[in-house]
């Protein structure tokens, strides 16, 4: 017998969530209730998905929910976590509200599923940057211990939200027309049609963006490391889907590349992570480009290989040449699958592995 499968929420995580559940095959009880703030009709995964509103009586029915994000006036945990865990549910969060809540935890699969036990009713699933550079990090720093990171960030539009996705391509398609772009404030700061904003989330008083300081507190409560030093900046480029980030890492131990890649190359000691690095075995590129030094690396398209579209994608591992120990690290990550869905299944999977569903 499957479980009552339910998923809060029909924007583009909460189709990803669907589509990962089918899938990876998990054991639900019947078709996935999907719910939302009104009773629509929708198409999700390629299927017509009637979707139902959203109440209390509906958790009294599921034994395990997603919450896809903002559902509601306030959030949907603000208004319904508590409602849901009291009716039975396991509720797996993919929303920001709770994540930093010292009682719940905030988990990816390879590093913290033990943060997870029979009790538990409520789990956060990170903020989508945070779920890359934790994964492609955390191997190094079991090896070396992790003393600082510096990190700059290429964020695709579909971490806003569809609208975002809307965005780029109607401003692209004005651009492309020659017709001046016009900008919607209410979704990107700045026109996002050939351009980058490093200005994502809110600004906090000291400057840094909400997304900026969630790469900090988020990856310390993970890593169990209060006093892990990182620095972020976060910034939003024409790219429908997959964040981009560059880490330069420094460590307490000796760490160097050829290390770090030796680390990231194995799945046991990296599970999660694909290492695309080295010399690139293209003879033709090279010969193209005139460059015999030509190296591989991953980028966002690379995620439509069927094989890497739940990885965190590592490459351009280099020692920095300023420092001991500190190397810069390029990764990539789907972030609305790794970066959102298929990591809360992830959760769900790890959870009936362990017997706690």
């Amino acid at each position: 017998m499957g479980l009552k499968v339910g998923v809060l929420g029909v924007g583009p995580v909460g189709e990803h969530i669907v589509r990962v559940l089918r899938e990876r095959k998990f054991p639900a009880d019947g078709p996935i209730t999907v719910m939302a703030t009104s009773e629509r009709s929708e198409i999700i995964d390629g299927k017509p998905v009637n979707v139902l509103k959203v109440s209390a009586e509906l958790f009294k029915r599921l034994d395990l929910v997603f919450f896809a994000g903002k559902e509601g006036a306030k959030g949907a945990s603000m208004e319904w976590a508590d409602i849901a865990a009291g009716s039975g549910c396991v509720v797996i969060d993919n929303g920001g509200d709770l994540r930093m809540y010292p009682n719940i935890p905030l988990v990816v699969p390879e590093i913290n599923m033990d943060a997870v036990t029979k009790d538990t009713r409520l789990i956060c699933n990170p903020n989508c940057l945070t779920i890359q550079m934790a994964v492609a990090l955390y191997p190094l720093h079991k090896a070396a211990r992790l003393r600082r990171a510096v990190v700059s960030t290429y964020q695709s539009v579909s971490g806003h939200s569809g609208a975002g996705m809307d965005r780029l391509k109607s401003e692209l398609s004005q651009a492309m027309k020659g017709e001046a772009v016009q900008h919607d404030p209410s979704v990107f700061a700045r026109e996002i049609a050939f351009n980058c904003i490093p200005h994502i989330d809110r600004f906090e008083a000291n400057g840094y963006t909400r997304e900026e300081m969630k790469m900090l507190n988020e990856t310390r409560k993970i890593f169990g490391e209060p006093n892990l030093l990182i620095t972020a900046t976060t910034v939003r480029v024409p790219v429908l889907v997959g964040h981009c980030e560059l880490i330069n890492a420094e460590f307490m131990a000796p760490m160097h590349a050829e290390k770090a890649v030796e680390i990231l190359s194995d799945p046991t000691l990296s599970p999660g992570v694909v290492c695309i690095d080295g010399i690139a075995d293209d003879i033709n590129a090279q010969q193209a480009r005139g460059d015999a030094l030509e190296r591989r690396y991953p980028v966002p398209s690379d995620l439509g290989n069927d094989e890497w579209k739940d990885a965190v994608l590592v490459g351009r591992i280099r020692d920095d040449m300023t420092m001991p120990n500190a190397i810069n690290l390029w990764c990539v990550s789907d972030n609305l699958r790794k970066g959102a869905a298929s990591n809360a299944v992830q959760i769900a999977e790890g959870m009936l592995e362990r017997g706690l569903l």
